[in-house]
């Protein structure tokens, strides 16, 4: 029951979305599986960091990656802080745990030329699917928003006089993102299209043709479809985009900060990660570009 509980609390009280409590249940009910195998019964109140730490070498030894393992622990100590704010424990036992080291992976991006080659010489075809979904790939490319970010635009708060499009993210947080010009002639024929296939009234902006609200499967196939076209990255999806933009936009010389508030990030060190990219890009242009980059060393002064 506290578990549950605790979900009920993340979920209504601190809002956290549906697919992060889905989350934390999993990974509860896990370590509670693994208690009650180990002790023959699940009472928090007993668990100690002996405990906890063996069921880090049981994920371990299964295969997890530190990043998963990280993740794990994390739900784990959120819970067990939640149970002494409420006095069920006295003192948590997620306390100095020692955990493998996660290798910081840089995210994957699409090159500019790609994304140019994309929106300008790609045929996306005709009709309403055709003109929406190279609106969906030029959104996620312009404002960096998340897939469910774009899933959740209303109409309304899609500005093309003002040229502004206001998001609500994580957490029902809302910011403000600015976009150009060639992104608002795209919605407005994407709303000219709309009208004529679907009606007026809709209240979601991007839409099926029968007028229903997209889903998250459908945007993934659409963006994986076209990015297929003019990449050969492992990974393709809307995150991808995500990345693209942020890159994109440091590349040109936007600030860091700039960039953090247009992805919503309620932490710097997230947007850093992308200063990451940006350095590696310049370091193999400079290695294609410098005449004398490639060359080694050899002997001086003889």
């Amino acid at each position: 029951m506290l578990i549950e509980s605790f979900l009920r609390y993340i979920r209504y009280e601190k809002n956290y979305s549906f697919h992060t409590v889905l989350s934390y249940k999993n990974d509860l009910f896990q370590f509670r599986d693994f208690v009650t195998a180990e002790t023959g019964t699940f009472a928090p109140q007993r668990v100690d960091r002996d405990l906890v730490r063996n069921w880090v070498v049981a994920l371990v030894e299964a295969g997890e990656t530190a990043r998963t393992v990280s993740r794990k622990v994390s739900a784990l100590r959120s819970f067990f802080k939640y149970l002494v704010v409420r006095k069920e424990v006295s003192d948590t036992p997620v306390r100095d745990i020692q955990l493998p080291k996660i290798r910081k992976r840089l995210p994957s991006f699409v090159k500019q030329d790609e994304m140019d080659l994309l929106l300008d010489e790609v045929d996306f075809g005709d009709g309403f699917s055709a003109v929406r979904d190279r609106l969906i790939i030029a959104v996620f490319y312009s404002t960096g928003i998340r897939r469910a970010e774009l899933i959740g635009l209303k109409d309304v708060d899609v500005d093309t006089g003002a040229a502004t499009m206001k998001v609500t993210g994580k957490r029902n947080k809302q910011r403000i993102i600015p976009f150009g010009g060639e992104l608002a002639s795209l919605i407005d024929e994407y709303r000219t299209v709309r009208a004529r296939t679907v009606g007026g009234g809709t209240a979601d902006f991007f839409v099926r043709e029968t007028g229903e609200p997209l889903y998250p499967q459908l945007v993934y196939r659409v963006v994986t479809r076209y990015l297929e076209a003019v990449c050969s990255l492992n990974k393709k999806s809307p995150h991808v985009l995500r990345h693209t933009f942020a890159s994109a936009m440091l590349n040109n010389g936007a600030e860091l900060n700039s960039v953090k508030e247009l992805l919503g990030h309620s932490s710097l060190a997230s947007t850093e990660v992308y200063t990451h990219i940006t350095f590696e890009e310049l370091k193999k242009s400079y290695k294609q570009a410098h005449p004398r980059a490639e060359r080694k060393g050899g002997n001086y002064g003889n």
